[in-house]
């Protein structure tokens, strides 16, 4: 049976390691009532930053979970655990190669019972992750829908992430995507920098990511939580 831990999630502050984070900011982040935090990022995340992130994380009984995308980081204790995969790039390597030398490697002492696959959609073709992954991120609305339907349909990733990184994305196509969806968790990230967006995003997501947010403007970051709870009540979701 595949972990279950993320099935529960609405909402989820997304951590950098290698972002610096004040007490009083990371205080107020995990006492927010927000679901989740997820740890990751795309560069600069090493094995000694995550263990001093996690370890200031656990002080609090919110749920935590890391994006492992690199098996060198591989730290013990989250909750849970998420192996991400590029759905649109020509790079191999972001698609399976990684993961296989990974297994390679590390697999016998992987958690398997707190792992998931995670499948993402990159969209934001400016987002580091795009650079870092060669994201062909300029594609059509039915070409991401058809990556979506690979992802869930003949793969049956448990979660596909939809990433805007760094800008606000295209909600009716999130909808077409959710819509659409047979069994996969939907994740959405990037541009959530009010209630408003953030709102917005949850009538369409299983569970919306905030991130960059939270290192500009806290208050902002803070009040994504009531709104994405206040949305999903609006819409007759069932705590």
């Amino acid at each position: 049976m595949l972990p279950l831990f993320y099935s529960n999630w609405k909402h989820v502050f997304k951590l950098d390691p290698d972002r610096p984070i004040d007490d009083e900011t990371l205080d107020a982040i995990c006492t927010s009532g927000t679901d989740a935090i997820l740890v990751g990022g795309s560069s600069g995340v090493t094995f000694d930053n995550t263990v001093d992130l996690m370890s200031r994380i656990r002080r609090y009984e919110v749920s935590c979970a890391f994006e492992l995308s690199d098996p060198s980081c591989g730290v013990p204790g989250f909750d849970g655990y998420f192996i991400p995969s590029v759905l649109n790039t020509k790079r191999t390597e972001w698609l399976i190669g990684h993961h296989v030398e990974a297994l390679r490697d590390y697999g016998h002492l992987l958690p398997w019972e707190s792992i998931v696959g995670e499948a993402y959609l990159v969209l934001n073709p400016d987002s580091t992750v795009a650079r870092i992954s060669g994201a062909e991120a300029n594609i059509s609305a039915n070409e991401a829908l058809a990556y979506s339907q690979v992802a869930d349909r003949l793969w049956n990733v448990p979660v596909l992430y939809v990433e805007y990184s760094g800008t606000f994305g295209d909600m009716e196509l999130l909808k077409r995507i959710k819509n659409n969806l047979k069994q996969a968790h939907l994740f959405y990230g990037g541009g959530i920098d009010s209630a408003e967006r953030a709102a917005q995003a949850a009538s369409h997501a299983d569970t919306v990511v905030v991130g960059n947010i939270i290192y500009h403007d806290l208050d902002a970051a803070l009040a994504t939580v009531s709104a994405v709870n206040l949305s999903l009540k609006e819409h007759g979701h069932v705590f």
